[in-house]
């Protein structure tokens, strides 16, 4: 479980984030949606520590990764890339042939796709074990099939650890096809809560709005 307490996050003059109060359940995925500068990686990155607020309490599990929505390569081929992170090379290779990248196991990393590289940047955070999963758009790259790919493997993890996963997110299809719950900020304030299917059904907002035009089941 992860809780949020009276948070307010500013640069400079702007109140980039405001939200009194925020749970998010144990073993549940929850969406983060809204319009660029809406708030959703500053939220990301104070749940993992990465930045702190200006007021406000964060109550989160200790053993969390995070996935940033920039991927990158080291140096080497694909499983050294994961391997860099620890683990065996048999769960390494489980994992690209999972998010279908084993044809390319041994190339370079740095000749990957956009698409390619955020699979593997995937694969590289799930080689460990964690309570909190947090990911920053992490079907932005992909095409259909390499989403379809990234909303399978989450779902396999968060079966396998019973991790919390917290993802941000412009697809539609990927907030009802992956979360429980769908979160949309605007402001850095939260303009709705609930199931992905109710409110997209009944969007309250005009960015709602806008999020329901693109929903594909």
């Amino acid at each position: 479980m992860a809780e949020i307490k009276n948070l307010k996050k500013r640069y400079g003059d702007r109140t980039v984030l405001d939200i009194p109060s925020l749970i998010f359940r144990s073993g549940e995925t929850a969406a983060l949606a809204g319009a660029n500068g809406s708030g959703k990686t500053t939220l990301l990155k104070i749940l993992a520590g990465l930045i702190k607020p200006d007021e406000g309490e964060i109550n989160a599990p200790q053993s969390k990764l995070y996935m940033p929505q920039q991927s990158y390569a080291f140096r080497g081929d694909l499983v050294r890339n994961i391997l860099i992170c620890g683990g065996e090379k048999s769960e390494a290779l489980s994992l690209l042939d999972k998010l279908g990248l084993a044809h390319l196991a041994g190339k370079k990393a740095k000749s990957l796709s956009g698409g390619e590289l955020q699979r593997l940047s995937l694969c590289r955070v799930l080689s460990k074990e964690c309570d909190l999963l947090l990911l920053d758009e992490p079907t932005s790259a992909c095409d259909a099939a390499g989403a379809e790919l990234v909303t399978k493997m989450i779902a396999e993890y968060k079966e396998k650890t019973g991790c919390t996963v917290i993802m941000s997110t412009h697809s539609p299809a990927l907030a009802v096809n992956a979360a429980d719950r769908l979160i949309i900020l605007g402001d850095g304030v939260i303009e709705a809560d609930g199931a992905p299917g109710d409110i997209l059904s009944n969007p309250s907002t005009h960015w709602a709005e806008s999020f329901r035009a693109g929903w594909k089941i």
